[in-house]
Formats: C-alpha cells, structure tokens, sequence
C-alpha cells in the first residue's frame, strides 16, 4: 500500500487525492473488498490533513468507488455494480482521453431509448415558451461559426437538453445533466468536422417543427435519424483521432 501513496504536492490537494485513488480503483491497483488504511494514516502517509483525506473519500463514495462503514472502515466498490453517473467522467479521465470501445458503444446504445422518449413526450407536452426557445437554438445554430467547436458543442447541449424539458419529466433533465462533460466531450470530437455543423442544425430544424406541430410519429422518426447520423460520424471521427 505504501509503494503507491507517495505524498501529494498540489494547490489543490482534495481534487489530487479524489485523482489518486480513482485511478488505483479503475486500474485495479486497490482490489474490489479491500479495506483502505484508517483516514488519519492515510493523511499521514500522502503527507495531508485529515479533512482532505475525509473529504476526498466522501466523494469517491458519492461515486460509488468506495463504501465508508461505521467501525469498519473504507472498502474499495466493484464500480461496475455501485457506481453512479458521476462516475462517467472519471471513466474518461482514467483513460485519459482515450475511449474505450465498450465505454463507447454503450452510452450510444444507453442514448437511443432516452432520447426517443424524451422526444415523444416533448411532441405532446411542450409549451408555447418550449417552441420559442427551440426556435432561438436553431437559430443560433444556423449562425453559428462551423470552426467554433466550443459554442456550436455547447448549443448542441442545450437542443438536447431542451428536449428533456420540454417532456414535462422532471429526472430526464437531471439525467442529461449528469453526464454533460461526458456528452459534451463526445460532440466536440464530433463537431471537430465542421461540414457536420449545418447537417446538425437542419436536423435540428425539422425536430423543432415536428414537436411544434405535436407529431410525435415524425418527431421519433427524426430524432432516430439525428442518433444514427451522429453515431456514424463520431465513430468515423473517434477512428481518424486515435489513428493520429
């Protein structure tokens, strides 16, 4: 245990502690059932103060990485059966930018019911407030930069989120919201083709009328299409990436 908790030097000791054992868990270095060191020699050993260490291990049992018992101690998770969404983006950073395949394909399979859902419900339940402001994202889409990855990313986020708005669930909005770095992450690699900018935005304009026009049947069937092209592109432009 001591070989692979050097102390820590860092300005910001609580997020380097939470990085620390995210990637011994992930990569297996801390074994699933092992019992970490009491809070007070784990302080001791990575050279920080108790709170830090308390702290971090709240986080990481928020994710779902660790359990914290009463009289027992900390106990390293089988992420795969405790962990939550928050864990998503320290899947990423664990792999540090590199996608696992399987991490891949199974958010894009996890997208397809949700969004559809999402998007039937918005066709039958969105408000005269809801159509305005899809009306202001095409818009916005429509003149945007294609070059600017950031904001063409971020008003892609927002569509989408919309849509979960417009369903009148309250938990798919939160849903959506939990994995916005991983999402967000995601499109900018897609959006780094900037000729998918204007295809994207078109797209986005026949949703609008759809869910305006209260057609769910076409409102499906454009949202499928939207999954299927922007499934195709990201695994064309995740292939270019990792072949640099």
């Amino acid at each position: 245990m001591k070989s692979v908790l050097a102390p820590l030097k860092a300005e910001s000791l609580k997020e380097v502690f939470i990085s620390r054992f995210e990637d011994l868990i992930l990569s297996g270095k801390l074994a699933i059932g092992q019992k970490l060191p009491p809070e007070r020699e784990l302080a001791l050993q990575l050279g920080v103060s108790r709170p830090v260490v308390h702290e971090g291990l709240l986080e990481l049992s928020v994710k779902g990485l660790v359990t914290m018992k009463p009289r027992v101690g900390t106990v390293v998770n089988d992420y795969r059966k405790e962990g939550s969404l928050a864990i998503l983006e320290s899947l990423f950073n664990f792999r540090r930018g590199s996608l696992d395949p399987q991490l891949l394909r199974s958010l894009l399979e996890m997208r397809i019911p949700i969004e559809k859902e999402t998007t039937k419900l918005a066709a039958l339940n969105r408000t005269d407030e809801h159509v305005k402001a899809f009306h202001e994202i095409v818009a916005a889409e429509e003149a945007a930069d294609p070059h600017d990855i950031d904001e063409v990313t971020r008003l892609d986020f927002d569509f989408h989120h919309l849509v979960t708005l417009s369903s009148g669930n309250l938990i798919y909005p939160l849903l959506i919201n939990s994995f916005k770095p991983v999402y967000t992450f995601l499109t900018s690699i897609f959006f780094s083709d900037p000729e998918v900018v204007p295809v994207t935005a078109s797209f986005h304009r026949r949703l609008t009328e759809a869910i305006e026009a209260g057609d769910t049947g076409k409102a499906i069937s454009t949202m499928s299409e939207i999954l299927a092209h922007g499934e195709e592109h990201l695994l064309k432009m995740v292939a270019r990436m990792e072949r640099r």
